[in-house]
């Protein structure tokens, strides 16, 4: 049997190859409705993911422009044959899909279709998703193409492993999720710990000041100073925890560009010279890339905060499957044996728990006057 450029075995695994390379849904959905197309060789397809109100919670097409798709109008409705496969949960192979009863029009314009192969996609008894294909290419004369019996067996096949595709990356999307939610939970308890107590400080500070002020002027001048420096220290704290729970554009941008982006932003931000280079790094997991782009961020706060560095250059190279991350500054440098005040002072203990937490390792290089490199490791996927 013949589909298309491509047939038999060696289509059929490059199509399942190119499905489980996504994690993401919306990129799931787009390679299962390039793959159905390609495979059977046919001029549209296309898939649904119903909603729990009569419509489609997500609709993917392949052959279709984008200026078309936006002439189209809204998605469409479960009606006519798209109801059908979705809540009898069984294929349609028609001829004509114009001349079926069920048939109910398209907008005006929506391309003309003819024959016409859809599938429910099923994982066990729910019905998660309908794909379906028009107008199939072929070369006989009278244009009677339409699809075949071996057509429904091939997206029959293609179907099921959509299926798994699909609910894995509904399960990795929602893991994500879960994790974001969690990552959210503990800045908001570390910008209440950390705030909380500048501000506690900050008020008693302003109340003794208020106190002094007739009888004491100078040690309420005093005072004073101290309350303008607890609200630049909370305001810094404030701005640093803002930075960490605005969302990286690590999902878009993948994990490079996001961190060549940050570091332009900071070196146009600061007196120090701040620079990146990557060399070789491929894509990594999504919780070591959100590990490695959190311990960048902190390395360059200590280096631009604390350090008085120059000069701060910042480097992530593949190193075998995974990456290495390096952040070297010139700055002032600290002894890394008082771990207890140096770690607590620079956020030491939580890179270190973050590099852990995604398999990987962090090593410290300092010494005063010698400036600081944080290294980290993190293995790949």
């Amino acid at each position: 049997m013949s589909h298309g450029p491509r047939s038999g075995l060696a289509a059929v695994s490059s199509a399942l190859l190119a499905m489980s390379r996504h994690l993401e849904v919306r990129d799931v959905l787009k390679t299962i409705v390039a793959s159905a197309r390609e495979l059977l060789d046919a001029q549209y397809a296309a898939l649904g993911v119903p909603d729990d109100h009569g419509g489609f919670a997500q609709f993917v097409v392949d052959g279709v422009s984008d200026e078309q798709w936006k002439a189209i109008g809204p998605l469409p409705r479960q009606h006519g044959i798209l109801a059908a496969m979705l809540h009898e949960a069984r294929p349609e192979r028609l001829a004509d899909v114009r001349k079926d009863p069920r048939f109910e029009g398209w907008p005006a314009a929506h391309p003309d279709l003819a024959d016409f192969l859809g599938l429910p996609i099923r994982d066990g008894d729910e019905i998660i998703g309908a794909l379906f294909l028009a107008n199939k290419n072929c070369q006989k004369p009278d244009g009677g193409c339409g699809f075949t019996e071996d057509d429904e067996e091939l997206l029959g096949i293609l179907a099921q492993h959509a299926a798994i595709a699909l609910t894995n990356a509904r399960l990795y999307e929602r893991s994500r999720e879960l994790t974001i939610a969690e990552e959210r939970s503990r800045l908001a308890h570390e910008l209440h710990d950390a705030v909380s107590q500048k501000l506690f400080s900050l008020r008693l500070t302003a109340q003794a000041a208020a106190t002094l002020v007739d009888r004491d002027p100078a040690r309420a001048k005093g005072e004073l100073q101290q309350v303008a420096a607890l609200a630049a220290e909370a305001a810094d704290e404030l701005r640093a925890a803002v930075v960490e729970l605005r969302p990286a554009a690590l999902d878009e941008d993948g994990l490079v560009a996001t961190l060549r982006t940050q570091v332009q932003v900071l070196d146009r931000a600061h007196t120090a010279r701040v620079a990146f280079t990557a060399h070789g790094v491929k894509a990594l997991p999504a919780a070591q890339e959100e590990a490695v782009l959190r311990v960048t961020q902190e390395a360059l706060h200590n280096a631009l905060r604390h350090s008085g560095a120059g000069h701060v250059d910042v480097t992530l190279a593949r190193r075998g499957p995974g990456a290495v991350l390096r952040v070297t500054d010139d700055g002032s440098g600290f002894d890394p044996r008082t771990v207890r005040r140096a770690g607590r002072h620079l956020g030491l203990v939580s890179m270190r728990d973050r590099a852990n937490g995604a398999g990987g390792t962090l090593t410290v290089e300092s010494a005063p006057g010698k400036g600081t490199t944080i290294e980290m490791e993190v293995p790949g996927g």
